[in-house]
């Protein structure tokens, strides 16, 4: 009783500060079984806390999906390595501290991440020791999957010596830089988008005043940034070769819809293998290719979001970090989307020209019927003249074996004492019998028409 008085008075909004609800008010309420998880959902995968100067390697490995037990395999041997307690096959992430370096590593969809961070003094000379170099080689040799993207991060405050700053293109191998100021000038970022000689590329950013969990946020946008604009581009390659094949199929679908209208002399049921052949081929195009440019499109609007919580000012001198991807990403998933539409459209197109076809082949089958059915119908009545040809002489022979019966029976008269005529009583007998005889099938035909009907 007590404790449906306390919930009135919170749904009624009267509850004192003296009313204490029951902690175990809420255990006997029934509870949706997803509804934890659902609130650790929002503290998964935090931003990491990285405090400057610290250097970083970023590797995502493609996995599409599956080496699931591998990846546990891979990571529990790096904990025994170091013993430390391995995580749970259930694990979708994975935080530890291995002393000379930490490792993050995320499971997603169809890629995991491998974050490699280690807390590095200052140095003139970026990039010539990076934080993957302090983890086991031997150990990552092992590393199952397909590399999709690599990048070393270095992070610097601003407040080095101002003649390092000036030679930043010398960090990137004279390469041509993007650079923008983040998080509303407080950082700035430079990076080539390109692979150097060692199959990495790089980040170098110099920070001013950033607590170590907006560092940590502004180093998880711009490796997640990096991961999902190539990820994005990876339907690029399949998007060329469907387009290139789709405009030989374009070519072969507008030929047979001119024979169609035009009406040559190919057969229908040639056009119709055709066109069976051109959807075959469309419908194989689209079970390779409708996840990938699903997920190009999500990718690409993930990065574009990630971009936007840059909160980017320019440079002088620079194209900031948003509009370098911008002018190459989208061209790309522009392009995926473009075969996406024109499998649509061959598609659709494809249906239509079946279903002219078959409305063709429908419109012969009909005249076909129609020409069997008056074949029919003819022999049917020819049929009919020879039944009634049939009929007229049955009853002609049965009328004669019926007046061989009835002159059998006036044979046997006489015996009973009766005088007759016989010429004058089988004369007029024959009619008779005919008569009847003719009546009875009459009879018999119409009740069989009538069950036919």
């Amino acid at each position: 009783m007590e404790s449906c008085t306390l919930l009135t008075k919170l749904i009624s909004n009267e509850l004192s500060e003296n009313d204490v609800l029951p902690s175990s008010l809420l255990s006997k309420i029934a509870t949706h079984p997803l509804r934890e998880k659902l609130y650790n959902e929002l503290h998964n995968r935090p931003f990491p806390s990285i405090s400057s100067p610290a250097q970083l390697t970023h590797i995502a490995i493609q996995h599409q999906g599956k080496l699931k037990q591998e990846e546990h395999d891979f990571i529990s041997l790096l904990c025994n390595k170091f013993q430390v307690n391995s995580p749970a096959k259930s694990m979708p992430c994975f935080y530890q501290d291995f002393g000379l370096f930490s490792l993050r590593w995320e499971r997603h969809l169809e890629y995991s991440t491998y974050t490699f961070i280690h807390q590095a003094p200052l140095t003139d000379q970026p990039f010539i020791k990076n934080a993957i170099d302090y983890v086991p080689s031997n150990w990552l040799e092992k590393m199952p999957g397909q590399v999709i993207a690599a990048v070393h991060l270095i992070i610097e405050p601003e407040n080095i010596d101002k003649k390092i700053t000036h030679k930043v293109e010398q960090f990137f191998d004279n390469m041509s830089l993007i650079a923008s100021a983040p998080v509303n000038s407080q950082a700035k970022v430079w990076s080539s988008f390109k692979l150097h000689n060692d199959g990495f590329g790089r980040f170098l950013i110099y920070q001013q005043d950033l607590s170590a969990a907006q560092l940590g946020r502004l180093t998880q946008q711009l490796l997640q940034l990096d991961t999902y604009r190539l990820m994005a581009t990876l339907g690029l390659p399949l998007a060329r070769v469907i387009n290139s094949e789709l405009n030989q199929l374009d070519l072969q679908l507008q030929q047979v819809t001119t024979y169609i209208a035009l009406g040559t002399d190919k057969s229908d049921r040639e056009l119709l293998t055709q066109v069976s052949k051109i959807a075959a081929k469309v419908e194989d195009y689209r079970s390779q290719s409708t996840y990938r440019f699903s997920a190009t499109n999500a990718y690409y609007d993930v990065a574009l979001q990630r971009m936007e919580e840059l909160k980017e000012e320019e440079i002088p001198g620079y194209i900031t970090l948003q509009e370098f991807l911008m002018r190459r990403i989208t061209p790309a998933v522009k392009t995926c989307q473009t075969a996406s539409n024109h499998l649509e459209d061959i598609s659709r197109r494809v249906t239509r020209a079946s279903d002219l076809l078959r409305t063709r082949v429908d419109m012969v089958l009909q005249e076909q019927n129609q020409t069997l059915l008056k074949s029919m119908n003819h022999r049917a009545h020819v049929q009919m003249r020879l039944q009634q040809t049939v009929e007229g002489l049955s009853v002609a022979a049965i009328s004669y074996y019926g007046m061989q019966l009835f002159e059998t029976m006036l044979t046997s008269l006489p015996t009973l004492g009766i005088d007759y005529n016989h010429e004058l009583v089988s004369g007029f007998a024959v009619p008779i019998v005919i008569g009847i005889v003719f009546v009875v099938t009459r009879l018999v035909h119409r009740r069989l028409m009538k069950e036919l009907k």
